[in-house]
């Protein structure tokens, strides 16, 4: 029956990350070892503060709907942690708290976007942003970038790829799944280009915006100019190790946050009262309170990158920022292993699946047909034992 499926579902792309980890637990569930080097998932532990403050928020019976587009008194703590980390003021007004991030970015599609208006995603992207924008029937438009210039996009080719059907352009910064990171003064240079077309409105998915290793976070929305077109999206899942407790938000002009509620309204309502009450603490924290995780990931990230770089075929960069690195193995394109002919990445990251037993994902997936994403978000012991059976089996 499953003619009788809209066209919309049978169109939609099923995720591959979450398809690798899927896999990764049916071969598990066969008795195999597998590393699973494929989610985008931090290893650690909730923070005992945040745990606590979900208790006290069992124990006082917060257990009603919430408002749709999140408690005031969290809405607070949101506006307060925009002004602290990336000197934005949004109003309480302009933030809507969503089921994770990824409602979040569903929202802004399916309010901003009329059928063929074209989203320009800088290619790695978010393996969801393609299938949410054409979801809301509007049309991705990708540009590629290279290892070369660390995945990001210049102005130039932002320019060469508006049109006058351009509505959006969404990224990420730091960038799943490259890790790239811009700088203030590259994120100048695009607003550059943005201020000469006003009708153009940027989705910038900051939910990595910890987990950087060079410094300062620099926000778009900040840059003269660009406040008002701007939507903000985070979320506590990378940073708080909180993923499964699907708590996201944006900061935007109050008129997009207004259709945003509006829309989450007829969709879910509000988010979960016990992740909510817990997300005012962790953004109420000092980052102090998360060093230890960021440590951590950047020691992680040296030491993947020290041993895929004895690995003959990996070209490998070096990401600042996110738990991702993502090397190109287009060098493997046309051989043959172990009587597996490769032909793209898909095949390379099933390859390692079948014979190395680790779960990577391939860059197909994320816009670039070239490499595979690796999630560093795994024990050193784990990282250790993954390069060292990837490299036996290549």
């Amino acid at each position: 029956m499953s003619n009788s499926l809209s066209d919309r579902i049978n169109k939609l792309s099923t995720s591959a990350t979450l398809a690798m980890a899927a896999k990764a637990r049916e071969l598990r569930n066969e008795g195999k070892d597998i590393i699973g080097l494929s989610l985008g998932e931090p290893d650690f532990n909730i923070p005992d503060f945040i745990k606590e403050a979900a208790k006290k928020a069992i124990d006082e019976n917060y257990s009603s709907y919430s408002p749709v587009d999140g408690y005031a008194d969290l809405k607070s703590a949101i506006s307060k942690k925009f002004k602290r980390d990336n000197n934005l003021t949004y109003g309480l007004n302009q933030i809507v708290v969503s089921t994770g991030a990824k409602q979040s970015l569903a929202n802004v599609a399916m309010v901003m976007l009329n059928k063929g208006e074209e989203v320009i995603l800088p290619a790695p992207y978010w393996v969801s942003y393609s299938d949410i924008v054409k979801l809301a029937e509007g049309t991705p438009v990708e540009v590629p970038t290279s290892i070369d210039t660390d995945f990001k996009m210049t102005p130039e080719q932002l320019e060469a790829a508006i049109t006058p059907k351009t509505k959006m352009l969404w990224f990420s910064s730091p960038c799943n799944p490259s890790g790239s990171v811009y700088s203030e003064d590259e994120l100048k240079g695009l607003a550059d280009v943005l201020k000469k077309y006003p009708g153009i409105f940027v989705v910038s998915d900051e939910i990595y915006e910890h987990i950087n290793f060079r410094g300062k976070h620099a926000s778009i929305g900040c840059i003269d100019g660009m406040y008002d077109r701007t939507i903000t999206v985070n979320g506590v899942s990378k940073a708080f190790a909180m993923t499964g407790w699907r708590i996201g938000y944006i900061g935007a002009a109050d008129w997009i946050a207004k259709a945003c509620t509006k829309f989450q309204g007829q969709i879910t309502s509000g988010a979960n009262a016990i992740g909510q009450r817990a997300t005012i603490a962790a953004l109420e924290a000092p980052v102090s309170k998360i060093q230890y995780m960021i440590d951590k990931f950047s020691e992680r990230r040296d030491l993947i990158l020290n041993l895929l770089g004895n690995i003959d075929g990996f070209k490998l960069n070096v990401p600042e920022g996110a738990f991702y690195v993502f090397p190109d193995i287009s060098s493997y394109f046309g051989k043959e292993l172990q009587g597996t002919k490769i032909n793209n990445a898909s095949d390379f990251a099933m390859y390692l699946l079948e014979h190395a037993n680790v779960a990577t994902v391939t860059g197909e997936a994320f816009g670039n047909p070239d490499c595979i994403r690796i999630s560093y978000a795994a024990s050193e012991e784990e990282i250790r034992e993954a390069v060292d059976r990837i490299k036996k089996v290549l």
